[in-house]
């Protein structure tokens, strides 16, 4: 066990573990990849990765009638709650303030990656994150992330694709 990896259980507080964990079980062929640079911002995470913001993968964590749902996001696009909740058919739609994310989570906003959850949140994916082969994804913390293909990140997360970015 490592010192940054605080285990009870099989159950892990290091962000990172919880990916990789998840990862590994799912079958993932690609590997986390740790950085010096932060990926904290789409930014920041196409110039760390070398690839462009549409490639970036942001995960926002949404409250939707009390219960938790994340969104998927190409990088440059911006999310439309009122899509959301139209396509939840719930009553209110917000976004997640950071403390109640890493109280759900264990993930700091900035490094929330789209697998690795204590549960699985219901999941809905930009549809233009389809337009790619490979996304990059945070890996649980503003320093690590990963590659993956976003028709096996729908998999991995049973996850519905759609139109839920605010039109330009």
């Amino acid at each position: 066990m490592t010192d940054s990896a605080a285990r009870t259980g099989n159950v892990t507080s290091d962000p990172v573990d919880k990916v990789r964990k998840f990862l590994e079980e799912a079958g993932h062929k690609g590997d986390i990849v740790f950085s010096e640079e932060t990926i904290r911002t789409v930014d920041d995470a196409s110039r760390t990765v070398g690839a462009p913001p549409e490639e970036i993968l942001k995960t926002l964590v949404l409250v939707a009638d009390g219960k938790p749902v994340i969104a998927l996001m190409s990088g440059p696009n911006r999310i439309d709650l009122k899509k959301i909740r139209t396509l939840l058919g719930a009553k209110r739609v917000s976004m997640a303030k950071p403390d109640w994310v890493f109280d759900y989570s264990g993930f700091t906003v900035g490094g929330v990656p789209p697998v690795g959850f204590p549960d699985r949140p219901l999941a809905l994916l930009d549809e233009d994150l389809f337009e790619f082969s490979t996304v990059w994804a945070a890996a649980g913390t503003d320093h690590a992330f990963f590659p993956v293909d976003p028709r096996t990140l729908q998999n991995y997360t049973f996850g519905s694709k759609g139109d839920i970015k605010k039109q330009t």
